[in-house]
């Protein structure tokens, strides 16, 4: 399967993040399943992503999107109770830009910080999460300097103002995995089956396997605050960030 296909539908979030609004078709569409367009911008969530909402538009009807459902195709969940359109219908997809754009944000925030842990520390990522702006990493760390918090907001920060471009690009899986460190957290989680590998480089600072949708450059994020740092175990840290 092409990587920028998921089932049925085209995927133009792989491609282009910048995407807001599209034309599509309806292939499927099922109240409790969920509507399959031959084209999709919204991310259907993954490696700590959330997926996008909007709404879909067609025959002066509106139909919000409040998530997406992976399985044999890519499944928009409508708000329940909206209408649904039925299969062959032309809609106008639109996403949430401000939660788009917050979460790309957001995003290659987080690149740059595990750039930046990866090579100051040595240490890879263990876990993570983030919502538009707000995020939490954690990492493999055992031994943390007492101003380790402070060290790698000053680095984050610095990294954001170098402005540095944010590139993706699609790899043999053969050919990705000849990269050092490509998979950043500590297992391996890329399925066997994938063939082609989608790379998102900050260039200069971190060069990982990743699906989701990012900024063209590290400026573009804003800032960093790292709010908290907690131990969660032995080698357990979890760093908690703010976006502003």
């Amino acid at each position: 399967m092409s990587a920028d296909r998921h089932g049925h539908t085209h995927r133009l979030d792989l491609a282009d993040a910048t995407v807001r609004e599209w034309d599509a078709t309806v292939v499927a569409a099922d109240p409790e399943q969920g509507i399959v367009l031959d084209r999709s911008a919204f991310y259907p969530g993954g490696g700590g992503q959330p997926p996008d909402e909007g709404v879909l538009l067609w025959g002066g009807v509106r139909t919000r999107i409040a998530g997406t459902r992976r399985g044999d195709e890519l499944y928009l969940i409508p708000v329940e109770g909206d209408p649904v359109p039925p299969p062959g219908t032309a809609v106008r997809g639109a996403l949430d830009d401000e939660r788009r754009t917050a979460l790309m944000r957001t995003h290659s925030g987080l690149h740059v910080l595990t750039g930046v842990v990866l090579r100051d520390f040595g240490a890879k990522v263990t876990g993570g999460n983030m919502e538009p702006l707000t995020a939490r990493m954690d990492f493999d760390l055992a031994e943390v300097p007492a101003d380790f918090k402070d060290r790698v907001a000053q680095a984050v920060n610095a990294e954001i103002t170098a402005d540095r471009p944010i590139v993706v690009r699609t790899l043999p899986r053969e050919e990705a995995y000849a990269i050092p460190d490509l998979i950043r957290t500590a297992t391996d989680l890329l399925p066997p089956d994938i063939e082609q590998v989608r790379i998102v480089d900050v260039v200069g600072l971190d060069l990982q396997a990743d699906g989701g949708t990012h900024v063209a450059s590290t400026a573009m994020v804003g800032r960093v605050e790292v709010v908290k740092m907690e131990n969660k175990g032995r080698g357990f840290r979890r760093l908690r960030v703010r976006i502003v």
